[in-house]
């Protein structure tokens, strides 16, 4: 099988432009005029990435101009060791992801690489010689020749610097590796791993949410639509009580498992986007790009949750890190029409509580079980009717390594509609976000251990998780039609009573 992140790893060198680099070491080169030097050093700092494509296409885009903004740590080598099943992987997921010049890249990047080394090698082997005493016609060659070589150097080393951005940008669009258990195919062929409830007979004619919610004067989407636009709404009356009934249990739920609570930014810089597999800059993306700076309004919480502990190294000992997080979300929801999109189902704005897991690598199926566990529960306990699906992998997002979704049934819209997701996203998201953790020492440290130096071997990549509690509008629309009552009146579910000061019924408004 494909092991998770083997797709990104520190042995990544920077990327670059395009150019072939085996014409390097010609006399013209060596002749070359004199433009800015820079080091080794200052050719890794140049390298960054940007955003990997969620299904596919190439983020260098053709462009020699085109720079990374961030680098991921890029496992080249075993890309290549592995390229059947990387090949069959991106063709699997339906990605646009360019292996094979990927490949080359990297070949023509090592093949610099080591011209560089020669060079620096000779460079430095000439600058030796130069330290004792020497005819003045032998020191004066040295020289000479110490000049040619920094201007070779200054070509190769820009050389490389281009190479390895395109590189970078090339190889982040690789999906992630896949389950062995995720059905391969389109979205039709995700599986049923489960089915709770029924669906509920009704004795009378049903309206959906939006009939429902006009009669009980919930929600005034002619209005949002003169002041924001189509797909906003203004929630009202016993609909603002609900939505706050939804996240505070929610919340409250999801605590009780150890997870802490945050409530997150909702503007966050595109690279922290980037680096958590969205794309901010793509054709029909999903993001609100701020125009004239860096800053996006968040799709969902994993965006600012999965930085929170961005660049860091953590203890082993303090894993997992677990965290229910309340947002509004903000989606353009590009290309989405159509009935089945009609009311609170598809929206520009809404509001979200997310659970966000950090944790050990060999411990990620466990907590992607346990997550889908506290979805499926929180559901069941609303007395909804759903099912849980294991998503094939054309339905696989970039950082996905394994996705389940639960539909419920809304018998309003008279279709399944999905409400929650739960991915595990192994290690994708933790090596462009930088989050490493140290494995605890398996002996205490000896008494001549070397001073500063850390125990517990090197450090590992931490691998995460991400998972639905509550997306507001969707379970809405599932409470409304679903508890609907002949009068026109809406139950409402016995958990949520609590937190809606004990009212148990929504009842239309007498005229």
């Amino acid at each position: 099988m494909l092991t998770c992140g083997r797709f990104l790893s520190s042995s990544a060198a920077t990327t670059t432009a395009s150019f072939s680099p085996l014409r390097t070491l010609t006399r013209s080169l060596l002749r070359r005029p004199h433009p800015r030097l820079l080091s080794s050093a200052s050719a890794a700092a140049a390298t960054t990435a940007v955003e990997p494509d969620t299904k596919g296409g190439s983020g260098a885009g053709g462009g020699g101009a085109v720079r990374p903004q961030w680098k991921a740590s890029i496992d080249f080598k075993w890309i290549r060791d592995n390229r059947d099943a990387v090949a069959d992987n991106i063709r699997s997921r339906n990605s646009a992801a360019n292996l094979d010049l990927v490949l080359e890249l990297y070949d023509e990047y090592l093949a610099l690489q080591k011209e560089v080394e020669r060079l620096r090698a000779e460079r430095n082997a000439v600058a030796n010689k130069m330290k004792g005493k020497l005819d003045p016609s032998v020191r004066q060659a040295l020289v000479e020749e110490g000049k040619n070589l920094k201007e070779a150097l200054i070509g190769l080393e820009e050389d490389l610097v281009g190479l390895t951005d395109k590189l970078q940008l090339e190889a982040q669009s690789i999906p992630n590796a896949t389950h062995p258990d995720v059905p391969v195919g389109g979205e039709e062929s995700s599986v049923v791993r489960k089915e709770v409830g029924s669906q509920r007979s009704f004795n009378f004619t049903i309206k959906d949410h939006l009939q429902l919610g006009k009669e009980l004067d919930l929600f005034d989407f002619d209005a949002a639509a003169e002041v924001s636009g189509s797909k906003f709404y203004y929630l009202k009356n016993e609909a603002v009580l609900l939505e706050m009934a939804l996240v505070n249990w929610a919340i409250s739920e999801v605590s009780k498992k150890g997870f802490t609570p945050l409530i997150t930014p909702e503007i966050v810089r595109s690279s922290v986007v980037e680096k958590c597999g969205f794309q901010p800059r793509a054709q029909n993306t999903q993001v609100y790009s701020i125009e004239n700076s860096d800053q996006c309004l968040i799709g969902t919480a994993e965006i600012p949750v999965g930085g929170i502990h961005m660049d860091s190294i953590l203890l082993e000992s303090v894993l997992p890190l677990k965290y229910v997080a309340y947002s509004h979300c903000f989606r353009t929801e590009a290309g989405a029409a159509g009935a089945a999109t009609r009311g609170l189902y598809r929206v520009h704005q809404f509001s979200k509580v997310e659970m966000f897991i950090f944790c050990r690598p060999e411990e990620s199926d466990k907590w992607h079980e346990e997550l889908i566990m506290i979805e499926e529960d929180l559901y069941a306990s609303l007395g909804l009717h759903f099912k849980t699906l294991d998503m094939a992998t054309g339905d696989l997002g970039a950082p996905a390594y394994r996705k389940f979704d639960i539909e419920a049934w809304m018998p309003g819209l008279e279709r399944y509609g999905e409400i929650s997701s739960a991915s595990n996203c192994t290690d994708y998201q933790s090596r462009r976000l930088g989050i490493r953790y140290r494995p605890a020492p398996s002996e205490p440290p000896t008494a001549n251990a070397k001073k500063g130096k850390a125990a517990g071997g090197p450090t590992q990549f931490v691998h995460t998780l991400n998972a639905t509690a509550v997306a507001v509008p969707r379970l809405m629309v599932c409470i409304l039609e679903n508890f609907q009552q002949e009068d026109g009146s809406i139950v409402i579910p016995e958990p949520l009573r609590p937190f809606m000061g004990g009212l148990e019924v929504l009842s239309p408004k007498s005229k």
